[in-house]
């Protein structure tokens, strides 16, 4: 884990106090991402992008919402379907991408295509390492992305962004692998969305992480188990 990342958690660790809860898991949705039913009440849209806002940035068309689409596995953050409609459901990384649970543990690098669309709608993909980057280049670097692809609402305190690029991310939190959140993650204080990028160690990928109290957007690569955020990128 980056210096900055441990900083930045133990920070969270104060502001969380020393409470820990549990997701809920929300498996109704089924695990067939060609199915585009949605309306739950959660909020479900499915991965039929029509159900999505996007948006154009430099060369990318990105969603401009967190996917909310009930695949086995899938988690509402606190046992609250309102925060599904609000923030979009967290996936760990196998279900991100649409691979068997034992790609969590497994390196599963043979198995990634240069798009990979994993759950994410036809025509679309969840974004490598190198997509991600582009993006950060696009609007001035990573030290400061945070602050412009930020939503004006939704983070904790002074978090909110300028969303000058229409992004508007949104801090979904996320879930430990144990199935509990509070202290790693906590929602209103992180965005953190997977990559399809795996790291050298096979239990770990990279994914992109915003936090309410600065304006960079960093990477980190940690366990898979663990559940984030998804953005799609348009192929």
């Amino acid at each position: 884990m980056s210096k900055t990342r441990g900083f930045v958690l133990a920070a969270s660790m104060v502001l969380a106090m020393a409470f820990t809860f549990s997701c809920s898991s929300d498996d109704e949705g089924g695990g067939d991402p060609s199915s585009s039913s949605g309306g739950g009440s959660d909020g479900d849209k499915g991965n039929d992008i029509g159900n999505y806002r996007t948006v154009v940035i430099g060369t990318q068309t990105w969603m401009a919402e967190n996917l909310n689409y009930a695949v086995e596995g899938s988690k509402c953050y606190d046992n609250d379907p309102a925060n599904c409609v609000k923030y979009g459901r967290l996936y760990d990384w196998s279900t991100a991408m649409g691979f068997p649970s034992s790609c969590n543990e497994d390196a599963c690098s043979s198995q990634i295509q240069s798009k990979h669309r994993g759950i994410c709608p036809s025509g679309w993909h969840l974004p490598s390492y190198d997509d991600w980057d582009i993006l950060m280049d696009y609007v001035g670097g990573y030290r400061t992305a945070g602050t412009k692809l930020k939503s004006t609402s939704g983070w904790n305190g002074n978090g909110n962004g300028t969303d000058e690029y229409g992004f508007s991310a949104l801090p979904g939190g996320s879930c430990l692998s144990s199935g509990s959140f509070g202290l790693v993650g906590s929602i209103g204080i992180f965005g953190e969305w997977w990559s399809a990028s795996e790291s050298n160690n096979s239990y770990n990928a990279y994914y992109r992480y915003m936090y309410y109290n600065d304006g960079y957007a960093s990477w980190d690569d940690y366990d898979k188990s663990f559940l984030h955020s998804v953005r799609c990128l348009q192929d």
